[in-house]
């Protein structure tokens, strides 16, 4: 950040009075500019035990599988962001569930909270960020193809969760700077 968004100044580092972490400040009008983690929101959609996936058209992670999740919009709550990003990406209507893990990705500065979720009909299709859309058996999921480490955490504390016939909230650290798989053939 160089200027102020509030009355266009140039902004300084420092750490402001009763704060303790180095802020852009604006010296002209006194604005402090926070930035924080974003929240990233998604779900694990489950249609009669298989599970609703999206092959990403968009990068990061063009060509890669992920379930639904995106940034949460200002004026929504987490639950209508899983929703509506199931809904943009795979087409797809569902019923969002209970809390199913929350992933703090702090190298990228984010925060993955994902749901469990129920779609009652088989009816979806690929979005505008994805190339395809498909119902999978867990058994059938391409893991060598998953996106990003958060998705592939929610995915298998989903299973392992249904397989014992619970619902626990799992919470994690994932990631590292440069972490890449090779590319799906």
């Amino acid at each position: 950040m160089k200027y102020c968004s509030h009355c266009g100044h140039a902004v300084e580092m420092s750490v402001p009075p009763g704060d303790n972490l180095p802020r852009h400040v604006c010296p002209a009008c006194g604005t402090i500019h926070y930035q924080n983690p974003k929240l990233v929101v998604g779900c694990v959609p489950d249609h009669e035990g298989r599970i609703l996936i999206c092959r990403r058209a968009i990068e990061p992670r063009l060509g890669y599988w992920t379930i639904p999740a995106g940034f949460l919009e200002n004026g929504e709550t987490l639950q209508a962001a899983a929703a509506r990003e199931c809904l943009e990406e795979a087409l797809a209507a569902v019923e969002i569930g209970s809390l199913l893990a929350v992933v703090n990705v702090v190298h990228a500065h984010q925060v993955h909270v994902m749901f469990r979720a129920r779609l009652p009909l088989p009816e979806f299709g690929a979005g505008q960020e994805s190339l395809e859309a498909e119902l999978v058996r867990p058994e059938d999921i391409p893991w060598a193809e998953i996106a990003f480490p958060s998705v592939e955490f929610a995915l298998r504390r989903y299973i392992d969760d249904r397989a014992r016939g619970v619902d626990e909230l799992h919470v994690t650290d994932v990631g590292r700077p440069g972490w890449r798989r090779t590319a799906p053939s």
